[in-house]
């Protein structure tokens, strides 16, 4: 662990700091990160992208033009689809259209709109994860929590030691 982060996480714990509570207006941006970090986390989605990058380089080689077409077409494909995807979801879908009130405590998450609150314990959680926009707490294999750096802003810290305080380390794959 960098001894600048084990430095912040000890100044959190030393103020009594167990809860954070955040106000989040999720973005098309941000189901954007979240959705190519889970879709090029799967070995056939990344294979895909590497034989694309295979082709495109044998089409140039060979001097086959078609091999380059497939190739770009293969390398653009997912990340043109989960765009559109994210951006159609960010529009049509009601949750995203107000802000999300997220409390992580000692119990778990509770996340809140409106008259509706949904709590998930930690010991539910199945893995949280980061990139470099967002720390992403799955609930499922395929929901999550997505808390943008962008909101986080100076509580980044705080949210990862909270994280990592109630969940398995095998299970936190978070990077500061």
């Amino acid at each position: 662990m960098p001894r600048q982060l084990f430095i912040v996480i000890r100044e959190v714990l030393e103020k009594g700091k167990k809860m954070l509570e955040l106000d989040v207006k999720i973005e098309a941006k941000d189901l954007y990160d979240y959705m190519v970090a889970h879709t090029y986390s799967k070995p056939m989605n990344i294979l895909a992208s590497c034989f694309g990058g295979v082709l495109v380089v044998m089409g140039v080689m060979n001097s086959r033009l078609i091999f380059v077409i497939g190739g770009i077409a293969l390398l653009l494909y997912l990340p043109w689809t989960l765009f559109l995807k994210s951006r159609q979801q960010a529009i049509n879908n009601p949750v995203f259209k107000e802000p999300l009130h997220y409390v992580l405590d000692d119990n778990g998450i509770t996340i809140s709109q409106g008259d509706q609150t949904q709590s998930q314990e930690w010991g539910n959680m199945y893995k949280a994860i980061s990139t470099s926009k967002s720390i992403i707490v799955y609930t499922s294999p395929v929901n999550a929590t997505i808390f943008p750096r962008r909101v986080l802003g100076d509580d980044v810290a705080r949210c990862i030691q909270i994280i990592s305080t109630h969940m398995p380390p095998a299970k936190v794959k978070i990077r500061y």
